[in-house]
């Protein structure tokens, strides 16, 4: 079977790893996850990752909302754009005193 280098970049763009820590790390059970967006070439915003990671793993959507994404190592927004290529991770929201 034959594959185009077309074909492979795309299926690298529908699959995102995404780094967990923390609690959100311990619900899922696995420091890394893989969401399958299934939009190859088209921009993906923060939220639209939050909303994958959600339908991925149902069990981590009550802490989604509020945790803090980083992307390449620096604090992302939601309306923040990202790409396969990048290094994106979720913290749970935290609390001090």
């Amino acid at each position: 079977m034959h594959i185009q280098a077309s074909g492979i970049r795309q299926l690298r763009q529908l699959n995102m790893k995404i780094k967990l820590f923390a609690t959100l790390k311990d619900r899922a059970g696995t420091s890394e996850i893989v969401v399958d967006t299934g939009r190859p070439g088209q921009p993906l915003t923060v939220a639209d990752l939050r909303r994958y990671v959600c339908e991925t793993c149902p069990g981590l959507a009550a802490l989604v909302a509020s945790s803090i994404v980083s992307v390449n190592r620096e604090f992302a927004f939601n309306h923040d754009t990202v790409s396969a290529t990048d290094e994106v991770a979720l913290f749970p929201p935290v609390s001090g005193g």
